[in-house]
């Protein structure tokens, strides 16, 4: 396994590229939805790597080694020497729901030896639960799964997937590593959870109706007090952890969007009526060291290092971080060493297992890390 990295910026354009005469296995392209769809950041990158074998989407910022960046695109490229990928994709008009899509990506990616699906989703459009649901069911049970869904900065307005070097904003795009390889997956947050615990008393699978039989909007707001005025991007600094009760762990959900006349909040994943919910908020010191934690637990019990990383981080993490963001970044290094290439992307969602043995799930306001090893 090597790998190579570029960075592109408006107004520079990408450094010199040399690639040598072996295409590489992919190319992940992380970068501002702006960048990725109006710049010729892809066309110019196209004429020295095979576009067919770009992947990546939109971000709320981009991760190039110890660095985050915004509005810019990061490629890494990577070559494989024992295992292979395969790629699927999906519109999300050939289902009729997430689990559904799930299902369908599941079927299309089914492929001897498979050992690990990274999934890219459209970030807005999406329940995140109902995806990672349905391709737990669809994959074969010893395949892991991981990812993250697009961002597209604090804006939250749109979102785009590169799948084969086609930028696309109604799509699921998933990479089925195959062969001799080995990938961990490790996720953790690091937010404190305040106030009262609230009971879930009526949702439509990601759509939050009632808390305690009170609209939910109405009572998050008197809980935001001037930053309600900031829906729903203020809304990222203020998580709801959930508990159904089913002696599963709890999950963090962030607000994608809210509804003023029916006075409801949509997250990026289900909110099941009967869970108790409640108010989170930035514990700094936490947040950084839950890289640390999450770079720990996709190693396992491996004494070597990785080759390769991909790190998805979250938006709200980023709001309150802040200019220290890249200290959690710096964390997760600190684990991997400082020779193993990492890349990635802030999103609106990460997919990883809460443990080992777990099924994936959809988590928010987490560091999620999976790591590539050959061999």
């Amino acid at each position: 396994m090597r790998t190579k990295q570029w960075h592109w910026r408006a107004g520079q354009g990408w450094p010199v590229i040399e690639a040598g005469s072996q295409a590489p296995t992919v190319v992940f392209l992380f970068g501002g939805r702006a960048a990725l769809e109006e710049s010729d950041a892809i066309a110019r990158l196209a004429e020295h790597l095979p576009r067919e074998r770009f992947f990546g989407c939109s971000t709320a910022g981009e991760i190039e080694g110890s660095n985050v960046h915004d509005d810019t695109v990061v490629a890494t490229a990577l070559w494989l020497d024992r295992s292979q990928i395969v790629s699927t994709s999906a519109r999300l008009s050939e289902a009729h729901d997430a689990t559904a899509l799930g299902k369908l990506l599941a079927q299309r990616l089914t492929t001897p030896d498979l050992k690990h699906a990274f999934v890219l989703s459209d970030g807005l459009q999406v329940n995140g639960s109902e995806l990672a649901r349905g391709l737990v069911a669809g994959l074969p049970p010893k395949v892991t799964l991981s990812g993250g869904l697009s961002g597209d900065g604090a804006a939250m307005k749109r979102t785009v997937v590169v799948h084969a070097g086609e930028v696309r904003d109604d799509c699921i795009s998933v990479l089925g590593f195959t062969g001799a390889i080995s990938i961990g997956t490790g996720s953790l947050g690091g937010w404190d959870p305040f106030g009262p615990q609230r009971r879930v008393t009526k949702s439509r699978g990601n759509v939050l109706e009632e808390l305690d039989g009170e609209p939910a909007l109405a009572l998050y707001k008197r809980y935001l007090g001037p930053q309600a005025q900031g829906l729903p991007s203020s809304a990222l600094l203020f998580p709801l952890v959930v508990q159904t009760g089913d002696g599963s762990a709890p999950v963090v959900r962030t607000i994608l969007g809210v509804d003023e006349a029916a006075g409801t909040m949509t997250f990026a994943g289900d909110v099941t009526v009967g869970s108790s919910a409640q108010l989170m908020r930035a514990n700094f010191e936490r947040i950084i060291a839950a890289g640390e934690g999450a770079a720990t637990a996709s190693l396992g019990t491996s004494h070597t290092a990785p080759g390769f990383a991909l790190l998805v981080s979250c938006v709200g993490r980023k709001l309150i971080l802040k200019q220290r963001v890249e200290e959690e970044v710096e964390a997760v290094r600190s684990v991997l060493g400082d020779d193993v290439t990492t890349t990635g992307f802030y999103s609106y969602g990460e997919l990883a297992p809460n443990t080992t043995d777990a099924p994936c799930q959809l988590h928010n306001q987490t560091m999620t890390v999976t790591t590539f090893m050959e061999g």
